[in-house]
């Protein structure tokens, strides 16, 4: 029999199941309470509620743990390729040699855009933010493929899918492309995923671009280092949206918008404009660091904690070496990076920073390769939205396969005014 957990309101006790996942997590299951009881919970920002019980990431905050379909991310990020780990996520298993073949060639094939994108981008001002175009983008396939909108045909579910991992990368180098006003580049199916969008994004047709495999691997590193985050802002938003039934296009395109704000996707552009601040007023990482601690407004630390992992981030740890390797084969030594690195060693030494274990998070190193490869820093977030987008698919694949599956509904407790009356507008 299940243990139960009791809870007293008004005199009465109520039962309630606790249930617990496989790597120990427990949970008050409270589904039944307010037909029992009358009552809700609150909960402001879900902090201590589970809204779904899944089986794609596990995080242990306070151990530094990320694992994706319980694979921890150190082998993953050491032996796989991003599509691998899109395999993983959106399909539950590593695949095969003969799946992952076949997985690569539909991708490939189906990463080259309808014509009249063209026309979508040129509509757009050319300082439009690269996510309200990505996400503009995304919806509007909805409209260009009819054919693959319902979210309970496996078949239409497979083809969406398959779209918009290709065609994400595609439509991210169109809207940098237009903001820069250089001509858009096709995709080319003898480049791999990650190269491929290198291409798009840095290729002009007066030159020959090649693909640098340090910065190919390092960028291929980092998508997956992002690939899936639990219940996070962006994540929950897919799994709401798609709750109304609405078409995978439709629920990924609410999840960018979600992925765009500054306190969720934005954190490693701030760590560059961070980065700027402090060269720009010409200080030194110290100076900037003492006038954090001192709590000065205008030097806030951006790249540093995580409100998930209170001990370390275990993408750090990964994405540290890639960013040096980039930085080497580079020989990027910009006062930008300069600075970073100051700010980097201080953290390490610090007794500010190490008790409080505010140490450099994905978010920093990711901010700081992007930058020295060139992609400029409103793209930072449109290529989280990239590495995103497996887990965002598996998150909605799961909803629909839920067995509980139900429209998101949240509950309120009303503040307002109690009944009032209409009053005429020449009486007020």
């Amino acid at each position: 029999m299940a243990e139960m957990a009791e809870l007293r309101i008004d005199g009465k006790t109520y039962e309630l199941p606790i249930i617990e996942g496989s790597e120990g997590e427990r949970a008050i299951d409270i589904s039944k309470l307010r037909n029992q009881s009358g009552v809700i919970t609150l909960d402001p920002g879900y902090a201590n509620t589970g809204s779904c019980m899944s089986s794609i990431t596990f995080i242990d905050g306070d151990k530094g743990i990320l694992r994706y379909r319980g694979i921890p991310i150190e082998e993953v990020a050491d032996h796989s390729t991003f599509l691998e780990v899109a395999y993983l996520l959106v399909y539950g298993s590593l695949p095969t040699a003969d799946n992952l073949a076949n997985i690569t060639e539909s991708i490939t094939l189906h990463t080259m855009l309808h014509e009249d994108f063209k026309r979508f981008f040129g509509a757009l001002p050319k300082d439009a933010h690269p996510m309200a175009a990505c996400s503009a983008a995304v919806g509007a396939l909805s409209t260009f493929y009819p054919d693959c909108l319902d979210p309970r045909d496996p078949r239409q579910v497979e083809i969406a899918v398959h779209r918009l991992i290709a065609k994400l990368p595609t439509m991210a180098a169109y809207a940098y492309k237009h903001s820069i006003g250089q001509p858009m580049m096709y995709p080319r199916n003898e480049l791999d995923y990650v190269g491929n969008f290198l291409y798009m994004l840095f290729g002009t047709p007066c030159d020959e671009y090649e693909v640098d495999p340090v910065i190919r691997n390092a960028l291929d590193l980092l998508l997956i280092l992002h690939a899936d985050h639990e219940q996070n802002c962006s994540a929950s938003t897919v799994r709401l949206v798609g709750s109304s039934m609405v078409n995978l296009f439709s629920a990924i395109s609410s999840g960018i918008q979600a992925l765009w704000g500054p306190s969720h996707g934005g954190a490693n552009q701030e760590v560059i404009e961070m980065l700027a601040s402090i060269r720009d007023q010409g200080i030194s990482a110290r100076e900037f660091v003492e006038r954090a601690k001192a709590g000065d407004d205008t030097a806030r630390l951006m790249g540093f904690g995580h409100r998930v992992y209170k001990n370390f981030d275990p993408r750090m740890k990964i994405i540290k070496g890639a960013c040096r390797e980039v930085l080497d084969k580079l020989g990027a030594r910009t006062r930008l990076l300069e600075i970073a690195v100051e700010l980097e060693e201080i953290a390490l030494s610090d007794e500010y920073f190490v008790s409080r274990k505010l140490y450099p998070n994905v978010d920093f190193y990711s901010g700081v390769i992007y930058n020295a490869i060139g992609i400029p820093s409103n793209m930072f977030t449109a290529m989280f939205a990239i590495g995103r987008l497996p887990g965002w698919i598996a998150q909605w694949m799961e909803l629909h396969g839920d067995s509980n599956f139900k429209i998101g509904r949240p509950r309120q407790i009303y503040t307002g005014p109690t009944e009032t009356h209409y009053t005429p507008i020449k009486d007020r």
